[in-house]
């Protein structure tokens, strides 16, 4: 499992949507998680609470044009050095680097295909407060149309490891913070087929949740709301997983990995 504390890892989540309290009310039935404000001054920002523990956080729309989707934020230790090698790799800084209080440093950024994320530099809020564990993160993914250059952007970016696990038909990379151990790989890097691009797929990347019962989740998901996008399937060695879009569109996949 990753750490949180590496400089590349995944260190924050959360969910821009249209509708703070209905998407928080969705995702309390699917993981048990419970809002927290972040404060009058937060614009509506909230955290997600699961045993009295930060798994995310959730706010309205802020973005011009922007639609309900998850955003990962990556640790950084130089917020604005991270921002200024995204536009070397090809990138875009879409917001900041700003301060958020005298809780951490952030930017949202684009990577060369159009992939969204974030960085964080953690001040007092120090990121995700558990990972791995039923309802919270467990892993992110990349869907791009060119793995091999988003492994090259993410390596200049973050100094990721990026090792080849591809299977027929499927072209895939697991990358891993520089500091990470030989089981630290934080996510994936899935190349789009010419089919899910020509049935309108992008770059995008979208957290895993796990999950104690991958099937029960997504009944549940669906019966809420979501949006069927893949039905729960069992994958060699990994586990059982499942994708769909809540209420309100944002991406979501959840996972009963194999070693819980």
């Amino acid at each position: 499992m990753f750490r949180t504390t590496d400089v590349g890892a995944p260190i924050w989540l959360d969910l821009g949507t249209p509708d703070t309290e209905a998407a928080a009310a969705f995702y309390r039935r699917l993981f048990g998680w419970r809002l927290q404000s972040a404060g009058p001054d937060a614009g509506g920002y909230g955290f997600f609470m699961l045993d009295g523990r930060m798994v995310g956080a959730i706010g309205p729309l802020t973005e011009q044009g922007a639609t309900s989707a998850w955003t990962v934020y990556f640790r950084t230790a130089d917020a604005d050095a991270t921002a200024g090698a995204v536009v070397q790799a090809g990138g875009e800084v879409r917001v900041g680097p700003l301060d958020v209080f005298d809780q951490g440093r952030m930017a949202a950024l684009t990577d060369s295909a159009g992939a969204r994320f974030g960085v964080w530099q953690p001040k007092r809020n120090t990121g995700l407060e558990v990972v791995g564990e039923p309802g919270a993160l467990a892993w992110t993914e990349l869907y791009t149309p060119d793995a091999g250059k988003a492994g090259e952007f993410y390596r200049s970016v973050f100094g990721w490891r990026v090792d080849d696990a591809s299977m027929p038909g499927v072209t895939y990379a697991v990358v891993s913070a520089a500091d990470a151990g030989p089981d630290g790989g934080h996510g994936g890097i899935m190349q789009l087929s010419r089919e899910n691009l020509d049935a309108g797929s992008g770059p995008e990347w979208h957290p895993y949740v796990e999950v104690a019962d991958c099937d029960a989740v997504f009944a549940t998901a669906t019966a809420n709301g979501a949006t069927e996008l893949v039905a729960p399937v069992s994958a060699p060695r990994i586990g059982r997983l499942a994708m769909f879009l809540d209420p309100f569109g944002a991406q979501l996949a959840v996972i009963t990995s194999e070693s819980s």
